[in-house]
């Protein structure tokens, strides 16, 4: 059995991380409701760019154009957002599995990181890191959105990358996280989307659908890099907030569990000096 002072000492060490894990919380707590609010407001024109523009590429029959058709390449760009820190359960983690469970062949992928966690984890396994600009997270702009799809897209036209995927967490709630992965380029369509496209209205571009669409696309992937950028701050404050209440609760649960044994230990320890007391004078009388 240890030793009072070990139990105390032990106890002394878990009060003070659970001061630590406390105040991460309350950090946490206070990005969260700012990140949140950011990704409420933006969501619904980042949901309606993408609705819009899958609706006019379905609409526009097939058309020669260097972002909708296969360029011959057999490399596969995957966007990858993460977190610089850790300490959020297993918001990092979450994502460098869909990307390792994709499907997609790991020695074709080339990685655009956005976020160390993510870079370190998967050039761990093999996977080789193409651009990294992790520097993005610590507070992204649109302005840095539209950097990463500009080199993305260059990328892509020159015949680097014949496929682009953007690897993220959706923010459903603030405990509701999703690891998603999304086809960005080419562009494909679901049957619900076909469906849903009137095929007999065929879209006509002014002045001509190249120059039309060398405007639409870059502005579509670069809405959708920057919300994503902006559901993935909210999910990992959302996921640290809980990681640290979770270590909070569970430092409260260990330091009452010491506090007993360190009340038994003291109360053995009380008793046995007292049955050495009566056994001395005892012996003496």
């Amino acid at each position: 059995m240890a030793s009072m002072r070990d139990i105390k000492r032990r106890k002394s060490s878990i009060q003070s991380t659970q001061q630590i894990t406390k105040a991460m919380k309350l950090v946490s707590t206070v990005k969260l409701q700012k990140a949140k609010t950011h990704a409420e407001q933006t969501d619904p024109y980042f949901q309606y760019m993408y609705r819009t523009v899958t609706s006019i590429l379905a609409r526009s029959g097939n058309m020669d154009h260097p972002y909708l058709k296969d360029n011959g390449s057999d490399k596969i760009a995957v966007v990858v957002i993460t977190s610089n820190r850790g300490l959020a359960g297993g918001y990092n983690s979450n994502i460098t599995k869909l990307v390792q469970n994709s499907g997609l062949p790991a020695d074709k992928i080339q990685l655009y990181t956005i976020g160390t966690k993510g870079r370190e984890t998967l050039e761990r396994r093999g996977y080789k890191v193409a651009l990294d600009v992790s520097d993005v997270m610590e507070s992204p702009t649109y302005k840095d959105a539209m950097e990463i799809c500009d080199k993305v897209l260059k990328d892509f036209t020159e015949g680097k990358i014949g496929q682009i995927y953007l690897a993220y967490t959706h923010f459903k709630n603030t405990v509701v996280h999703v690891p998603t992965l999304m086809k960005m380029l080419p562009v494909e369509f679901s049957e619900a989307e076909i469906e849903a496209a009137d095929r007999n209205l065929i879209m006509n571009y002014e002045p001509n659908e190249s120059e039309a669409l060398n405007m639409i696309i870059p502005k579509y992937v670069t809405s959708i890099f920057y919300g994503a950028l902006i559901e993935a701050v909210a999910s990992e404050n959302g996921a640290r907030m809980q990681a640290m209440d979770s270590a909070t609760s569970n430092a409260e649960d260990m330091i009452s569990d010491l506090s007993l044994k360190y009340n038994r230990a003291r109360q053995g320890s009380i008793t046995q000096e007292l049955t050495e007391i009566i056994a001395g004078a005892e012996a003496i009388s």
